[in-house]
């Protein structure tokens, strides 16, 4: 009779990236998938060619309707959600902010599977900005969605533990199934009255913004953990880079060695690995990369790297 009544509510999902993918598998085992709600395709790769989100492909795979309205507050998109006529919205990562009209649509309301533990990390980059905190564990919270930027009341929460070599790439996938799971336990409760959504606590509110490709630019100056810590935030988007030889060095894998003392900026060789100077030691690099070349490890890099302890980075 559980399954009956579940597949009698009608639900719209809106996501884009792969985080939204096992939230979406999920939801259409149990519930009738009305439609879904992803971003235009966009150009990927070196080829630039013109590619579906992740989320499209799967509802695609489905038999699933898709719309890719560039703003969610167009005619024909707010036509096509009121003809959908959802009993329920469920987002994860859909990538554009809801307006009151389409809240208040579905009788159930919206409900959005967001990577971290709320109040803790709000915004649109809330592993990364997890990470590069150096919080040892982050989470997943399931909550209803209001006006303001995941501000709404919760439903529920489950921690998931973030490994010292974690990178936001790394992280992701198990905060998307873990995301997933607990999206499943929690809506039959709620959608039959029993479980009640809890404000959250302003005073514990903190922000993760969007991020932009020139945020990856390291910052010598700041501590050798902050700085490995942004390595693996930022990996694999928007990526950490310096300069050398006035071209971009990207630096996938890097770790702290602070019982040393450097100059900021200054390069060095440590234990057969390069290495920039800190405020307070050395940012050794373990996996990077120049440019029209493949990744490759630190001590594969200074067989071919020369210089590479003269001067500055740039």
């Amino acid at each position: 009779m559980l399954q009956f009544q579940r597949m009698d509510v009608k639900v719209v999902f809106m996501g884009s990236p792969d985080f939204a993918i096992p939230s979406l598998r999920r939801l259409a085992q149990d519930y009738t998938i009305v439609g879904v709600v992803t971003q235009p395709d966009r150009p990927a790769g070196r080829g630039r060619q013109l590619t579906p989100p992740p989320v499209k492909q799967l509802a695609l795979s489905l038999g699933l309707e898709v719309i890719q309205p560039e703003k969610l507050r167009q005619p024909e998109a707010m036509l096509k959600l009121s003809t959908w006529a959802p009993d329920l919205i469920v987002v994860t990562a859909f990538g554009q902010i809801l307006r009151q009209a389409v809240l208040d649509l579905p009788r159930f309301g919206c409900i959005n599977v967001h990577a971290s533990l709320l109040p803790r990390w709000r915004g649109a980059a809330p592993i990364q900005a997890a990470i590069l905190a150096g919080d040892t564990v982050s989470g997943v919270t399931i909550m209803r969605m209001d006006a303001g930027v995941d501000t709404g009341p919760t439903l529920a929460q489950r921690e998931v533990s973030l490994l010292p070599d974690d990178t936001a790439g790394t992280a992701a996938p198990r905060l998307a199934e873990a995301g997933a799971d607990l999206l499943a336990e929690t809506l039959p409760g709620y959608l039959a009255g029993s479980l009640h959504p809890t404000p959250q606590d302003e005073v514990r509110a903190t922000y993760a913004p969007m991020l932009k490709k020139e945020d990856g630019l390291l910052d010598f100056n700041q501590p050798a953990q902050s700085l490995a810590n942004r390595v693996r935030a930022f990996n694999p988007w928007p990526g950490a880079f310096t300069t050398w030889q006035d071209q971009p060095l990207k630096i996938y894998r890097a770790h702290a060695v602070g019982d040393e003392v450097a100059c900021p900026g200054q390069r060095t060789v440590l234990n057969h690995l390069p290495a920039i100077g800190t405020v307070d030691g050395w940012l050794a690099l373990d996996e990077l990369q120049v440019p029209g070349k493949r990744a490759v490890s630190g001590r594969d890099f200074l067989s071919g790297a020369r210089g590479w302890e003269t001067g500055q980075p740039g």
